[in-house]
């Protein structure tokens, strides 16, 4: 385990950009045999878009952002409430749960997610973030590994959330008007001439995944075309630059 976290604090300080985050977090879950994870960082204000480092199924996590889902998520709202790690899986079919949130867990169980381990990350603001090791089933060596190593990855998720928050958490102004980082990339690539599609190969997301990003640059700024919102970033950077 020693050599698994310090090769996580290593990977963490190279580099903070988004893919070598999920790399970093990737290879530390397949060492401890915790293949699938998310780290889910609430926004600041509602109706903006969460973000998301996390190695679901891309189909998932795009409906699940698109959907706004960490609203009613109960893995979510019940990380929002504690301050300690937590199991959740068949517990929460014991709890009362909406109609919504009863679809949501059906859909994600449709992609494998059916149980998890959750740290929530709380800083002065209150509840922020969460990181999540999930799997298809409970099985001894998922067990093993939460039990034997439950204060070392709630550790990790705290580094985790460190170095994810420089990136993620600051907004970019642009025209007065505040980005997320990747409506930011999305938008500057846009203005190079790319395509959704395009974007999405250069940014490892799916095409829908860009022109959601896209589509949320335009709301912000109150305009209807992508080339209107590209307007707004050239102008604003001339007007800066």
């Amino acid at each position: 385990m020693h050599r698994v976290f310090q090769a996580f604090i290593d990977g963490l300080a190279a580099n903070g950009d988004p893919e070598r985050l999920h790399t970093v977090l990737a290879d530390a879950g397949a060492a401890l045999d915790l293949s699938c994870f998310a780290y889910l960082s609430m926004p600041p204000r509602r109706g903006d878009a969460a973000e998301l480092i996390s190695n679901y199924p891309v189909e998932w996590t795009d409906h699940y952002l698109r959907e706004h889902y960490e609203r009613v998520d109960p893995v979510i709202v019940e990380a929002l409430k504690a301050t300690e790690p937590f199991e959740w899986g068949q517990e929460f079919t014991a709890k009362r749960l909406s109609k919504a949130q009863c679809a949501l867990l059906d859909e994600a169980a449709q992609f494998g997610i059916r149980c998890g381990f959750t740290v929530p990350v709380h800083d002065s603001r209150g509840p922020v973030a969460a990181v999540t090791f999930a799997a298809d089933e409970r099985r001894p060596t998922f067990q093993r590994c939460i039990e034997q190593n439950r204060t070392v990855l709630q550790l990790m998720a705290m580094y985790f959330h460190a170095h994810a928050r420089r990136r993620l958490s600051i907004n970019r102004v642009v025209d007065g008007v505040a980005l997320s980082p990747r409506e930011l990339e999305c938008l500057e690539w846009s203005a190079e001439g790319k395509s959704a599609w395009e974007i999405g190969r250069l940014l490892n997301i799916s095409r829908r995944t860009a022109a959601f990003h896209l589509d949320n640059a335009k709301m912000k700024f109150g305009v209807r075309t992508i080339c209107q919102a590209v307007a707004k970033l050239a102008a604003s950077k001339a007007a800066t630059g």
